[in-house]
């Protein structure tokens, strides 16, 4: 027998159980209405049959009188009277059969509908009248002040009374319904088999359509035997364990509530909380809350589309709140807005705001920014032209250029193999670290958090122009390089594809989060930064440092690179070294030896030299570190400085501070619009700068843009902040940007990454 209906599903009252009683109930009253009516054409069918009968016994007499009359003709005689007598076997069996289908069909559906659906209907008005007595008790719960004591503990009361008659007649309510399911299984089937077990006997000499029905009939005949059986041991049970059930304490004060990051139908938090709305009267609405997708989301009925309170957890945090009347509140608060909620109980409210933190520190990079697939979103670039960098032309060209660089992703050395256990064909990726994983891998990695890894699927996720630059530069086997590097001389072992989870998240710690694995600097990489030459120290301002600083030699390109393992900071630089060692003419020559991994960042991020990046930051370079010997730049702002914009993307991801200004007061967005680097501009803005910020001479990069005659940033910076402006008009729930200004950036970013010539700045020199 199939449960129709949870018992402990009941206990939650959700409105997914709400809806699963609409759905029964409908269904009951469906089939009352088509039980009555079968029930009155059967009635009509038997009184037709009782007159056919009838009929027929006078047409059979007519037959025998026709025979005497042909007495005379012994032929037609002996026929007449064989088939009289036939007919009147016959007839007679035919009114046994409407005798059974009388007691066997009309009598037992008709006693189903006025016993059994009667019963039903009266359990379900008791139903309803507790839970619309529950309902006024949570409103008079939820309006007592927190003043007026005798007031909270007689709503208390009535709350915990009425909660616990509403549960114990929901239980009764399931129990119902489960058993009129049930019922009506067996009561129609055992009807119809008895009607056709008569029917089966009254065509069983000639009925050749009836014979051919016989074996159906007998194995439909066993099943019901054995159905029956089953629906009574099985109702038995239920029985059992709705007396159990009942027997527990059902008037407890909180809901059946637990939190699951890894739920199956990705919920990992729901529940009912009064919301305040936005509005002027600020009204108190109760809802059904849920934590899904990294998002918190509330809906009215079961059916409802989900509202979006909090587009993305990530971006917000939760606290209590004591400041309102009411008790038991807590605020939601993100960036745009301030959501204020309320639980019914100091443990709920306890509880869905511990649910919210889990939620903010297990988020990871696998939210579906939409329904597409990377390769779909390839081929749905939208087409526009901005300024006179051309932008949106050559749409086809961005498709195909971007479809291939996805696919480049897998076709670096390493890739093709997971990073961690050597699993074929990976489709997850790491990106603050460049590597490929499969999907084991990329749930230990997610495990780590967001500050060690930060995990995306290659299929699912959308992949920005920029990222897929970004991988395309590392790759899992340079960075094992890196992190692997003292592997020969440690007796841990590597996992494989088919080692058990644990050793694969004891490896992965060990080499990531612990670090056990790569080369140790040599103290003298813990020594001070280094000083400025001579020649630098005369430099006067950033923007004549930018400036003038003499181009920097082309990286070596992957198949030159220096291998990492087992060379120091100052050897991968002296084997690396073009671009190190700056012009003799204009600077004196620096000893490297002693670099720090600050420093070596630092110097790395200019010369766009990822591995020696990666190797800096494994050995704990800080991403934000300041060079106070250079008018306190930073690996980012040097990054800006050869418009490297993979290497910027790659110090974003692990960290760096979008906004972080030098002496001057000039971030990387300041030093981007000055250089005219078009591409880094749109990232800085997609990665949260501050267009408003200023430097010490009070200019914005609004009007640094302006200044410069650059069409294409002042576009990127008035679209910014028009959106953002738009954005706070639209009031708490406003969206994250229309569709114009979406696709404004995804053009300048697939610019920025395939056809970078495109964005050459067309102004005269930079003037500050």
């Amino acid at each position: 027998m199939t449960v129709k209906l949870d018992f402990e599903e009941c206990l939650k009252d959700s409105p997914r159980f709400r809806a699963d009683i609409e759905v029964v109930q409908n269904d009951v009253s469906e089939l009352e209405t088509r039980l009555e009516k079968l029930v009155k054409q059967c009635q009509a069918m038997l009184e037709a049959g009782r007159v056919y009968c009838q009929t027929s016994k006078s047409f059979v007499h007519g037959l025998r009188e026709l025979g005497n009359h042909c007495s005379g003709d012994k032929m037609m005689e002996d026929c007449l009277d064989k088939f009289s007598k036939k007919l009147s076997i016959i007839l007679e069996a035919q009114g046994e059969v409407i005798e059974t289908t009388q007691k066997s069909v009309k009598t037992k559906l008709q006693n189903f509908v006025k016993e059994d659906v009667r019963r039903f209907k009266d359990v379900r008005k008791e139903f309803e009248r507790s839970s619309e007595t529950l309902e006024g008790a949570l409103a008079r719960n939820a309006q007592a002040p927190r003043q007026k004591q005798h007031e909270v503990e007689e709503a208390s009361n009535a709350l915990l009374n009425a909660r616990k008659a509403f549960r114990s007649e929901a239980l009764d309510y399931v129990l119902e319904i489960n058993v009129i399911e049930a019922k009506k299984k067996t009561d129609i089937l055992m009807a119809m088999l008895s009607l056709m077990e008569a029917q089966a006997q009254f065509f069983q000499q000639g009925h050749q359509s009836l014979s051919e029905l016989e074996e159906y009939r007998q194995k439909l005949n066993q099943e019901h035997t054995q159905f029956q059986l089953d629906s009574a041991r099985e109702k038995r049970d239920m029985e059992q364990r709705h007396a159990a059930i009942k027997k527990k304490d059902v008037s407890y004060d909180d809901s059946i509530m637990d939190f699951n990051a890894d739920a199956a139908n990705g919920i990992a938090m729901e529940g009912y909380l009064y919301k305040r709305a936005s509005n002027a009267f600020k009204t108190w609405s109760r809802r059904w809350f849920s934590i899904q997708k990294n998002q918190l989301v509330y809906q009215k009925k079961f059916k409802d589309q989900p509202t979006v309170v909090v587009e993305d957890l990530r971006l917000c945090t939760v606290k209590p709140s004591a400041e309102n009347e009411r008790r038991f509140c807590f605020e939601v608060v993100s960036p745009s807005k301030c959501c204020l909620l309320q639980a019914d109980s100091e443990r709920q409210q306890k509880a869905w705001i511990t649910a919210v933190q889990n939620s903010i520190a297990s988020a990871f990079q696998e939210r579906r920014e939409d329904t597409q697939s990377p390769r779909q979103r390839c081929s749905s670039v939208s087409t526009g032209n901005f300024g006179g960098g051309g932008v949106g032309g050559g749409c086809a060209d961005q498709e195909n250029e971007g479809c291939k660089a996805l696919e480049e992703v897998q076709a670096i050395p390493g890739n093709r193999q997971c990073c961690d256990c050597g699993e074929p064909g990976p489709d997850w990726a790491s990106i603050n670290l460049g590597i490929t994983l499969c999907i084991v891998c990329s749930g230990i990695h997610r495990s780590l958090g967001v500050h060690f890894s930060k995990v995306r699927s290659l299929t699912l996720d959308s992949w920005e122009p920029e990222l897929i630059k970004l991988m395309c530069e590392l790759g899992n086997t340079v960075i094992n390089r890196i992190y692997e590097a003292r592997i020969d001389e440690i007796t841990i072992k590597k996992p494989h594809p088919s080692s058990p989870r644990g050793d694969k998240e004891s490896w992965i710690r060990s080499k990531y989060v612990e670090k056990k694995f790569i080369q140790k600097l040599p103290e003298t990489g813990r020594n001070p930064p280094l000083r400025r030459s001579s020649a630098r120290r005369n430099r006067a301002t950033t923007q004549d440092r930018t400036a003038q600083r003499p181009p920097i030699k082309p990286k070596p390109n992957r198949a030159t690179l220096p291998r990492l393992t087992g060379l120091s900071s100052s050897d991968l630089f002296q084997k690396n070294n073009t671009g190190f060692h700056k012009d003799e003419e204009e600077e004196e020559e620096e000893d490297l030896s002693g670099l720090h991994p600050g420093a070596l960042l630092y110097r790395s991020a200019a010369l766009q030299n990822f591995p020696v990046m990666a190797d800096a930051l494994a050995h704990g370079a800080d991403v934000n570190w300041i060079n106070s010997a250079e008018e306190s730049s930073t690996p980012l702002i040097q990054a800006v400085s050869v418009n490297a914009l993979a290497a910027c993307e790659f110090l974003l991801q692990n960290g760096a501070n979008v906004n972080q200004a030098d002496s001057n007061g000039r971030g990387p967005l300041h030093h981007a619009t000055i250089l005219g680097h078009t591409g880094l501009v749109c990232l800085f803005l997609k990665r949260g700068a501050d267009y408003n910020a200023r430097d010490k001479n009070q200019k914005d990069p609004i009007t640094i843009a302006v200044d410069n005659a650059n069409a294409d940033i002042v576009t990127l910076l008035r679209i910014a902040k028009m959106n953002k402006e738009m954005r706070e008009m639209d009031g708490a729930f406003g969206q994250p940007g229309d569709e114009t200004y979406q696709d404004i950036f995804r053009d300048f970013s697939h610019m920025a990454s395939n056809n970078p010539e495109k964005l050459k700045r067309r102004s005269a020199d930079p003037k500050s």
